[in-house]
């Protein structure tokens, strides 16, 4: 008796100094925001040198082009799961044969939303790994948005060629190995899901952050469909409005990921019986958060190195689709829209485009690899193999 009572107090004594003695960065992290965000206004009016520039960009691009329509698509799938009782945790968990192919079904959609769902139930032991590797192989990314946009035909061929290479890949994964081939253990899970303590968010973060995502939402519309917005909104006060939008919001995105992770506090994926707008802005922030430093890895590389991809394509053009797919093989969607591009201005041939969307996951790599690196990289070097073979099949049956 005596030890219950002794442990009870242990444990009201360490409640109580969690909640009083809250790291300073999460205990005024509404003012911490506001900080950081002048700082970074400041910044943006007050800088032109060059690499400045590909700073404000990257994160404006990783906002509108990325971070919206991640948003988006949780929005729509936590709604669901929320207001129509689809718990797609329990699908997938009490219907084996049926996990691979809805895995293939949400990676197939234009976006990472999908495959990052399917990312998460993985990370608490509720799918297999061949449902990653399904859902890692048919997902295109953000690229999906741009294709739709300018040859919707072609968006859902690929999208077809996507869901079906993604399926029987899922399929072959889950007969070779066995259904714990890795699978993230009871410590993994624990260690993984666990944090430090349950910081306060600030609610009144969460509601700028929603109060800038719907707008945010249609201007990655519009950007998906190749529209420049700063044309049409220009002004003598702000030469580029609509990316000092995109940079702000997507700053505020970053600050929001930052703060609770130098304050000690580890993410999480969130859980279904958590708040919509809660578990939305969380997940996002923490896709934009890589997206950005992704954005900012690859703009810097070609800059710094000057290199010149258009014309390696120009150069080896046996070489293409397996260079199409070994771009792939980076994270993020950055790289996954230059190639796009590239086809859409009839630089390079469909096969490469094939090829680089089969191998490429696209945003859903980063929390991949966050979550399990060893599985992330086994996941990808599995969806090179079925790019290698459909792509190099199109290019000598119909382009060699």
């Amino acid at each position: 008796m005596a030890n219950i009572i002794s442990n009870s107090k242990i444990k009201l004594m360490s409640n109580f100094y969690q909640q009083t003695e809250s790291p300073f960065l999460i205990k005024y992290q509404l003012i911490s925001s506001y900080i950081f965000l002048t700082i970074f206004i400041i910044l943006f009016f007050n800088i032109d040198h060059h690499l400045w520039l590909i700073i404000q960009n990257s994160i404006s691009d990783a906002y509108i082009q990325v971070s919206t329509f991640v948003a988006g698509t949780l929005l729509f799938f936590y709604s669901l799961e929320k207001y129509f009782k689809i718990d797609i945790s329990n699908l997938l968990q009490n219907n084996p044969k049926l996990e691979v192919i809805l895995s293939s079904f949400l990676g197939s959609l234009p976006g990472c939303g999908g495959a990052i769902i399917v990312l998460t139930q993985y990370s608490r032991g509720k799918v297999s790994f061949g449902s990653v590797v399904a859902t890692l192989t048919a997902t295109m990314g953000d690229a999906a948005f741009l294709l739709i946009a300018k040859e919707p035909t072609i968006g859902l061929l690929i999208m077809i060629i996507g869901f079906s290479v993604g399926l029987i890949s899922g399929i072959l994964v889950n007969l070779i190995h066995n259904k714990n081939f890795m699978k993230m253990n009871g410590c993994d899970l624990i260690k993984l899901n666990s944090k430090p303590t349950q910081y306060i968010v600030s609610k009144n973060l969460d509601i700028i952050w929603m109060v800038l995502i719907i707008p945010g939402i249609v201007l990655g519309i519009f950007t998906a469909f190749q529209i420049d917005l700063d044309l049409y909104f220009s002004n003598k006060f702000i030469n580029q409005p609509i990316t000092f939008f995109g940079f702000f919001a997507g700053s505020l995105s970053l600050v929001m990921w930052i703060i609770p992770m130098i304050s000690g506090f580890k993410y999480s994926p969130s859980k279904s019986d958590e708040n919509i707008v809660r578990r939305t802005v969380s997940d996002t922030n923490f896709i934009t958060g890589w997206v950005i430093l992704a954005f900012l890895a690859y703009e810097m590389t070609v800059h710094l190195g000057n290199i010149n991809l258009e014309a390696i394509f120009k150069s080896y053009f046996i070489f293409i689709p397996f260079i199409a797919i070994l771009i792939g093989f980076l994270p993020g969607c950055g790289p996954q829209i230059l190639v796009t591009t590239l086809y859409l201005n009839g630089i390079i041939p469909l096969s490469a485009q094939i090829g680089n969307a089969i191998s490429n996951d696209g945003d859903a790599l980063f929390p991949a690899i966050a979550l399990h690196p060893k599985a992330a990289l086994i996941a990808t070097i599995y969806s090179g193999i079925p790019a290698l073979l459909v792509s190099y099949s199109y290019f000598f049956i119909f382009e060699f």
